[in-house]
């Protein structure tokens, strides 16, 4: 086991910092051998078997490439929950855990109905459902690729969501729809074309571009959608939550007041950075 410890750090390094190393090498050998992390410090002279030297050896050629070692090894953990990812949908990040972290504390013991919009892999929308049964979760998406794996997640993880295919630039609320919803949350695309040279290999090349970019002259426009039909789907007092980004958090409030929100809130992250984005419906 430490000649592949040692194998792991020599193939990777220069390529990722040495602690995302460390944490890669965690993550190896909790999937290939099952080892817990008292397991991890109890067996490093253990031999491991061909089948497992072999796993491993493909997984660090991944890496070598700057594939996500969540889309390698098929999961990540979001808010204590395990949960599948694949291409199909974007990986769960610290950031949007702030996001649910921070709407299970203002409405863990509140009733009504609530739409994840943009869902991905479902995890955004599970986390809420197990944290605050009172209320009735659903999640949106345009692709059928990130709904499939959200309805594997939440079998897996028994919440009870009801998942919609809706491209919500072209969704109309149907009459019956007006007032139905407590609270709309969305983290939908926001990074601007112009932002692709401050990114990364293992995002440009491997998550769902669909997922992530807006064009540079009207990065906004999913806050201003969403915004906007909110105001007829959400009841009035009823709550708007956004995940944001962090370049344009003055532009996303100026847009929600120009629209009549009130109450509205610009929160940071553990980055201190412009990260979140609340309002009240008028």
């Amino acid at each position: 086991m430490q000649d592949t410890i040692r194998h792991i750090k020599e193939s990777l390094k220069g390529l990722y910092p040495p602690e995302e190393i460390g944490s890669f090498i965690k993550l190896i050998f909790e999937k290939v051998c099952r080892y817990s992390t008292v397991d991890f410090i109890l067996c490093k002279n253990k031999t491991l078997s061909p089948t497992q030297h072999q796993q491993i050896t493909a997984i660090v050629k991944r890496l070598q490439k700057y594939e996500p070692i969540q889309y390698i090894l098929g999961e990540t953990w979001f808010y204590g929950l395990r949960f599948k990812t694949t291409p199909g949908a974007l990986i769960p990040r610290p950031e949007t855990e702030e996001l649910a972290d921070l709407i299970i504390k203002r409405h863990k013991n509140d009733t009504g109905r609530l739409v994840d919009i943009g869902t991905g892999s479902g995890c955004l929308a599970i986390a809420l459902a197990l944290n605050m049964p009172g209320i009735k979760t659903e999640g949106w998406d345009i692709s059928t690729d990130a709904l499939k794996i959200a309805q594997e997640n939440a079998l897996s993880s028994n919440a009870p969501i009801k998942f919609r295919q809706v491209n919500i630039l072209e969704y109309s609320p149907s009459p019956d729809e007006y007032g139905k919803y407590d609270i709309w949350v969305s983290n939908p695309p926001y990074v601007r074309e112009c932002e692709k040279n401050e990114m990364k290999d293992n995002v440009l090349k491997y998550e769902p571009h669909q997922a992530l970019f807006v064009p540079d002259n009207d990065p906004l426009l999913f806050y201003r959608k969403i915004g906007t039909t909110a105001l007829d789907t959400v009841k009035p007092g009823g709550n708007l939550y956004f995940e944001i980004n962090a370049n344009l958090g003055n532009e996303t409030v100026n847009l929600l007041t120009g629209l009549g929100y009130r109450n509205i809130e610009l929160l940071k992250d553990m980055q201190q950075r412009d990260r979140i984005v609340s309002a009240i419906l008028p």
